[in-house]
């Protein structure tokens, strides 16, 4: 169950969970840091605050065993709940869960993985633990004493602040929360070591226009996710539009990815990881990694639609058209080529053509179907596929 928290902002009342992502590196760096989406796993989706250091090890060993890893999966991400009480110096440290991060740094990168950690600008995280408000700089050095690659910065108690500090001046407390994560990014930066930086505001003041300029690798779009269609669809289909201000090194962000945790049919975690992929989004697994059943594992690590995530050329898709509850979305790829996936938000199976002048070619192209793994040979004009209830058929198209 999730921690949730409230907070008072002039015009608007924030209700939601606990965000959590990783955060961390610089504007200077972000050319190379997190030149693709990252993709990982997080702790939160499925153990929440009972996660322990035995819980992290396990998943990096079935991110290695799994094919998780050569697959792209490279972040182990800790969510809230592991930070203790500050020593005599103000110097974060871990509870009893964590009995020695640093040890568990050295675990994880041995199996030839990254871990990431979670704080909050404020003074309290969303769960109420320790937050680095006052102690931006000391946190950040001793998370790379440690060996940490990836922050999420989550906004939690610092709402709190804004809200006291800035009274009913809303553009001041939008100046306040901006200013946290440069300080935060300023101390990352400072350390010398490549971490990336990932905002977890839920995208207030419209983020994606000064998410970059903070250093933010990454950053939430929206509230939070939870396993269910609807919320996963509300979300990611809400992403149109959003597509110019995604470059390497620099991602929207919609929530972490609830495939393998129950409460979707296998189509609906299909059209999750579609749409993800068509977004450009982080591939931030949030799942039992050591408890997954086939269809899980051939969702996860479908090796093409991945790789329309991970495309090199940095470009987020958005939507091409939308009738009613069938939509098409469209991605451009190295080469020339287009990922392209058919949604359908009905409640019943619908044949949904796309167009080929709608997504950018001129006469035939060579088609593959990217859930079947099967070549569809050349096409020309159009083609229609049937497509079940809250389900996806997504294509590469290639002249």
């Amino acid at each position: 169950m999730r921690h949730h928290f409230r907070f008072a902002i002039p015009g608007l009342l924030l209700l939601g969970a606990i965000c959590f992502f990783p955060a961390g590196s610089a504007h200077a760096q972000s050319d190379t840091l997190a030149a693709t989406p990252p993709m990982g796993w997080n702790s939160w989706n499925h153990f929440a605050g009972k996660v322990t250091d035995a819980d992290v090890r396990a998943a990096a060993d079935a991110m290695v065993s799994s094919g998780m890893r050569d697959a792209g999966y490279i972040y182990v991400n800790i969510d809230d709940t592991w930070e203790g009480p500050r020593d005599a110096q103000g110097n974060i440290t871990t509870n009893s869960k964590f009995p020695d991060m640093k040890a568990l740094s050295d675990y994880v990168h041995s199996k030839g993985l990254k871990l990431g950690i979670y704080s909050s600008p404020g003074p309290k995280t969303c769960a109420g633990y320790p937050g680095s408000y006052g102690h931006e700089q000391q946190d950040a050095d001793t998370y790379a004493k440690w060996g940490i690659d990836y922050l999420k910065y989550d906004l939690c108690s610092y709402g709190g602040i804004m809200k006291k500090e800035a009274a009913n001046d809303q553009q001041k407390q939008w100046e306040m929360m901006q200013a946290a994560y440069e300080k935060m990014h300023q101390a990352l930066l400072s350390t010398h070591r490549p971490i990336v930086f990932s905002l977890c505001q839920y995208g207030f003041d419209a983020v994606w226009n000064w998410g970059p300029k903070v250093g933010g690798n990454l950053w939430r779009t929206t509230g939070d996710i939870n396993d269910s269609y609807d919320r996963m669809s509300v979300i990611g289909f809400a992403q149109a539009g959003l597509s110019k201000y995604a470059a390497p090194g620099h991602w929207n962000d919609p929530d972490m990815l609830e495939v393998g945790n129950g409460h979707m049919t296998p189509d609906e975690y299909r059209t999750h990881m579609s749409l993800w992929a068509i977004l450009a989004a982080p591939l931030l697994a949030g799942n039992d990694l050591s408890k997954m059943d086939s269809t899980t594992k051939s969702i996860l690590m479908n090796k093409d639609v991945i790789a329309v995530d991970q495309d090199r050329l940095g470009i987020q898709g958005d939507r091409v058209s939308a009738v009613g509850p069938f939509e098409v979305w469209s991605k451009p790829l190295e080469g020339g080529a287009k990922a392209v996936a058919l949604f359908n938000r009905s409640e019943a199976e619908y044949p949904i053509t796309v167009d080929f002048k709608s997504v950018g070619f001129d006469g035939p192209v060579h088609a593959r179907d990217l859930w079947s793994h099967k070549d569809l040979g050349t096409l020309d004009g159009s083609y229609t596929a049937t497509v079940p209830k809250d389900g996806v058929v997504m294509l590469r198209l290639s002249k």
